[in-house]
């Protein structure tokens, strides 16, 4: 059983003692209901979904940097050669 589904069954619970014996049922279905229909508005995603995205994105921010740096090496030294090595030109 999934944490929001735990969270969702004591708030059920808890509108359910609030009432009523006899409109406890209904109360919490209805509950549930809105609430299941809230959270899939939501998009939420799971703390484990979450970590996972987070270290892909670590990931690829570290490649970033990296090739950036090789990028940065490359131009360098193409610039540092490159005036070297330029045919002279006529008069």
């Amino acid at each position: 059983m999934s944490m929001l589904t735990r969270i969702l069954d004591q708030i059920a619970a808890t509108a359910r003692a609030a009432v009523p014996p006899e409109f406890g049922q209904d109360v919490e279905k209805n509950v549930r209901a809105v609430l299941d229909s809230t959270f899939q508005r939501l998009r939420l995603v799971t703390r484990e979904e979450f970590e996972v995205q987070q270290a892909v994105l670590q990931k690829t921010r570290e490649l970033v940097e990296r090739l950036e740096r090789q990028v940065a090496e490359l131009e360098a030294k193409n610039s540092n050669t490159g005036s070297a090595k330029k045919p002279p030109t006529a008069v």
